[in-house]
């Protein structure tokens, strides 16, 4: 089984709209998340790499605070990870997102009783939406905010 699954979304031009940003990062962390549970893997730690419009580019690397192949966990994770490269309205051209330090979901911690009732509908109905995704095609079933808008 690989260490690591990368994906990587470039746009048509420059962005630096935060939620154009944001919206394709959650697609990555969708699109990773299904991949990695189909694999009957979990993810210990998480890199963004992102490309600048003048062809500069920045990594960071950040480890979960537990492993997981959650697309709620690898989203916060995500999300964090932009959040720390402070961009002020930087034009952004190519996003990749990794999940690294992969290993077999028998490793990872076992299920926690969770008093978040919102979080633990969100992770029964995840299978759900993989089998979904995996017979009619990705992107049937999944996150609103990881359809970017045409503009």
């Amino acid at each position: 089984m690989p260490e690591s699954a990368s994906e990587s979304f470039g746009f048509d031009r420059d962005v630096y709209d935060p939620v154009l940003v944001r919206a394709a990062l959650l697609d990555l962390a969708v699109i990773l998340g299904d991949r990695i549970r189909a694999r009957g893997q979990i993810a210990r730690g998480l890199t963004l790499a992102v490309r600048l419009a003048g062809g500069g580019a920045t990594e960071r690397t950040r480890r979960l605070p537990q492993p997981s192949a959650h697309t709620e966990d690898l989203r916060t994770g995500t999300l964090r990870l932009l959040d720390a490269m402070a961009f002020q309205r930087a034009r952004i051209r190519r996003l990749t997102l990794t999940a690294e330090d992969l290993r077999p979901a028998e490793e990872g911690p076992g299920t926690q009783l969770s008093l978040d009732h919102a979080r633990e509908a969100r992770l029964r109905l995840e299978p759900v939406i993989d089998k979904l995704n995996a017979r009619f095609g990705h992107r049937v079933a999944g996150p609103a905010a990881a359809y970017r808008k045409a503009s």
